[in-house]
């Protein structure tokens, strides 16, 4: 019957499509809806059931604007968003590890319904894979005040209204997992968390926050974004977004704001910054939101934890893409920058020494400018953060491994780009799901199968054995450090031909797209962090 027993009732699932060996459970809620009383407020345990209740689709998203190819979209009154969905063998032997994933999407948009997440694959290479929903925007990650309002507090055993409230159900969904995989034949002591993008932050966040600790042993960040504010940068963009929704930026005048309020509030702020090109780094990628230092849960950005020794024992899997930015370019959710001009005012806006600009123009020396400039905004955003985050663990003492994701061509050998997203059908097996075909530039050939086989495989073996097929960071990436690089076998070989080629050169070659090699590299470096090592990489807030 597909039925399994949760701590909150019994639970009927349904087969996978695609394999009818797994069962898919959509839906279950991990907490109470968090909205009425409980608005803002720290995320409540889930009502128990009785019978059985059928959890056979999706539940609600976030509240958000967004509309995304292959998942549903959020209507207000839709508030039983706390939920999570479970793929796993149906007749597995139990004590299965476990994959828990965090989506992405600026946390502001996205669900775990999207089809790029569909754990079936994933659960038939033996993994329980997880995914869930949480408080995206204002509701997830907007800065409450705690004056200026004669509220009641809901419960003085807590803070009333937390920050890091979409942190806060992760954390519920963990504790979910912990209490209940068991029964859907997990290993609540195998726990890997996983996430991309605002979804890889939020796990860099988790593996260095007390109140997260013992909940997962490894965690995997695809395209971590470099983004965290403290109190204060919280509290200012509280003020616009009330502002824009006509509220008082108090709790009572935001309480009175319907959540659809505080979305249309929100997108009219990014809006503005978006056709103000004096109105400073958020100009270029107005994403107004992200984690916050409150004091409680985070005390400082990631990256400066993980190199403190916060992340502990937690093993990590560090990936990026080569072409992180040019996807937020197609979609036009970024500045264009195609002058002069320009550039130098986004060098100026983000602190860029000069060096570093022209650093990517010398190894870009055919490329049009706004290819350079999304090539810096790619090692600020995504590449680099991402990069230093395994470092920073590996130095501290930690176990880290790096890839970096360089796929380029087609199945008709045609270029595609390997930017933001576009790894992540391939982990997750998912290629074959219409909607990430603009991700991946088009369906796919022979040889993407096979390099979605290899990369979920990595998965699956860094899930189970802490080892993903290759080695861990022993220093510095590009020091000789071990990097996997993603690509399909025939780039592969074409690769092999340019280094044999590059070999027999005084000191090496440089493609067209910055990446260098050398004989004595062990992996692929990539060929601007030497310029990043340099420069310095300054800490973004949202």
């Amino acid at each position: 019957m597909d039925v399994f027993t949760t701590k909150s009732g019994r639970a009927r699932g349904r087969r996978a499509t695609r394999d009818r060996g797994i069962v898919a459970v959509l839906g279950l809620p991990y907490a109470a809806p968090p909205f009425g009383p409980r608005r803002f407020c720290e995320p409540r345990p889930a009502e128990p059931w009785d019978g059985v209740r059928d959890c056979t689709a999706f539940g609600p998203v976030a509240p958000q604007s967004a509309e995304l190819p292959g998942a549903p979209s959020w209507s207000p009154g839709d508030e039983d968003i706390l939920t999570l969905n479970v793929w796993t063998p149906a007749d597995g032997p139990g004590d299965l590890p476990v994959l828990v994933w965090i989506h992405g999407g600026a946390y502001v948009f996205g669900s775990s319904a999207q089809p790029d997440f569909d754990g079936t694959a994933l659960a038939g290479g033996g993994l329980v894979v997880v995914t869930l929903n949480s408080r995206l925007g204002f509701e997830g990650f907007g800065h409450v005040p705690d004056t200026g309002s004669d509220l009641p507090v809901p419960d003085t055993s807590i803070a009333a209204f937390p920050d890091n409230r979409g942190l806060l159900d992760q954390i519920a969904a963990l504790e979910w997992v912990r209490d209940n995989i068991s029964a859907f034949g997990g290993s609540p002591d195998r726990v890997t968390l996983a996430g991309q993008s605002s979804g890889a932050t939020s796990v860099a966040c988790l593996t260095v926050a007390d109140r997260a600790r013992g909940l997962f042993r490894r965690a995997v960040l695809h395209s971590a974004v470099n983004a965290f504010a403290t109190v204060e940068q919280a509290a200012r963009t509280t003020a616009e977004v009330a502002a824009a929704a006509g509220v008082p930026a108090t709790r009572a005048g935001l309480l009175a704001a319907p959540p659809e309020a505080l979305v249309a509030a929100t997108d009219r702020v990014c809006e503005r910054y978006a056709r103000d090109p004096g109105s400073g780094q958020r100009h270029y990628d107005p994403a107004i939101y992200g984690p916050v230092a409150d004091g409680v849960l985070l005390t400082d950005d990631p990256l400066e934890a993980l190199a403190a020794g916060a992340g502990g024992a937690v093993e990590l899997l560090v990936c990026h893409t080569t072409e992180e930015y040019w996807l937020l370019d197609a979609v036009g959710s970024s500045a264009k920058i195609t002058s002069e001009e320009q550039l130098a005012a986004f060098a100026a806006d983000f602190g860029l020494p000069a060096a570093l600009v022209e650093g990517h123009r010398e190894r870009l020396p055919d490329a049009p400018l706004l290819d350079v400039y999304l090539s810096l905004y790619s090692g600020l955003l995504f590449a680099e953060y991402s990069t230093r985050l395994a470092e920073a663990h590996t130095l501290a003492g930690g176990r880290a491994f790096l890839s970096r994701f360089d796929r380029r061509r087609d199945r008709a050998g045609g270029r595609v780009r390997a930017w933001h997203c576009a790894d992540i059908p391939f982990a997750f097996g998912n290629l074959h799901e219409e909607s990430v075909h603009f991700l991946v530039g088009g369906p796919p050939g022979t040889a993407d199968q096979e390099l979605s086989r290899r990369t979920a495989r990595a998965w699956v073996g860094f899930a189970t054995h802490g080892e993903p097929g290759w080695a861990p960071l022993d220093g510095p990436a590009g020091n000789g450090a071990t990097v996997q690089v993603w690509r399909t076998e025939a780039e592969e070989e074409a690769e092999a031909e340019e280094e044999a080629d590059a070999a027999r050169r005084p000191g090496g070659a440089r493609r067209a797209d910055g990446v260098r090699r050398v004989e004595d590299d062990r992996g692929a470096e990539h060929g601007f962090r030497d310029l990043w090592r340099t420069a310095g990489l300054p800490l973004l807030a949202p």
